[in-house]
């Protein structure tokens, strides 16, 4: 089977991790970068080029595109959808994934528990913002911040009106959220591939930090999940229609909660810290998806 991996670096652990992983299974690998893919747009024969060859014969792709790029990267993914190549993450259910706004109303119609937020436009009435999450301490998030980037701890009512009243001055569309003390600055990154979830860590912040990110010096160690925690995960999934997420949940005094979906999930903190071949889980599941006919007629 020939499977694509669309990352704009090969040299990337996820990226390689892909590659090695389908090469191992007997497939053929290729990495396309899709911000150097151009589009042919065309009745009846939509094409895809990058660095001028066509790119033609592909069963499937797995996108894996940068939050900064996600206009483009998801046109490139609906163009090969249109050509009738499996995706197991789609064009809308990434773009989806990106907005945390829209993730949160998905989840929340799916009946997924999550922490209180609230979201306003004007500066008029913060302090009604920040009563509807239960007053200070709160989190601030920006809505394009990735990676913990953009996401703000407040202590005081005070201090979470100045930094509201400061990102929306700037024009920043900002979720405020509950802060959810008995997590103790960690949280759970659940590797969903279809129906289940293959891997689990537990991330937790280094001391005087309340971001888990790998990438903001968190560590990571394998998990046991409960039933409850497993069942969330997939659902999360299931609800923003990815076929392959990272889903974060974070334990509270009223069950596991819901942070955040992720449509890209990086392979690196995970399998190093639960010893699990991820990269092998997602390639068999995603050639078995294909073989059985997935995806061949994409909503786009």
């Amino acid at each position: 089977m020939k499977i694509a991996v669309l990352s704009q670096n090969p040299g990337l652990y996820s990226t390689s991790r892909l590659l090695e992983a389908g090469e191992e299974l007997g497939h053929e690998m290729s990495v396309v970068n899709y911000l150097a893919c151009e589009m042919h747009i065309a009745a009846h024969k939509p094409t895809l080029t990058a660095n001028g060859e066509q790119i033609e014969g592909l069963d499937a792709a797995i996108a894996r595109v940068s939050a900064s790029s996600t206009f483009y990267g998801t046109a490139v993914v609906r163009q090969l959808e249109m050509m009738g190549v499996y995706l197991p993450n789609s064009s809308q259910a990434i773009a989806r994934s990106r907005d945390k706004l829209r993730s949160l109303q998905l989840l929340s119609r799916r009946g997924i528990a999550m922490p209180v937020t609230a979201f306003g436009h004007t500066t008029q009435d913060v302090k009604g913002l920040i009563r509807g999450v239960g007053g200070a301490p709160l989190v601030v998030k920006l809505l394009e911040g990735a990676q913990g980037i953009g996401v703000v701890l407040c202590e005081t009512d005070k201090a979470a009106e100045s930094v509201i009243e400061a990102f929306r001055n700037l024009d920043a569309n900002i979720l405020v959220q509950e802060f959810i003390a008995e997590a103790g600055g960690a949280d759970l990154r659940c590797y969903v591939v279809g129906n289940k979830v293959v891997a689990a860590m537990k991330r937790q912040a280094p001391p005087g930090e309340f971001r888990s990110n790998i990438h903001r010096g968190g560590e990571g160690q394998k998990v046991k999940l409960t039933p409850e925690e497993r069942s969330v995960a997939v659902r999360a999934a299931k609800a923003m229609k990815l076929g392959i997420a990272g889903v974060d949940i974070i334990r509270s005094n009223h069950g596991p909660l819901v942070i955040e979906v992720n449509s890209s999930p990086g392979l690196e903190g995970i399998e190093r810290a639960t010893g699990v071949d991820v990269a092998g889980k997602v390639i068999s599941w995603v050639a078995k998806r294909r073989d059985e006919g997935a995806g061949r007629k994409p909503d786009v």
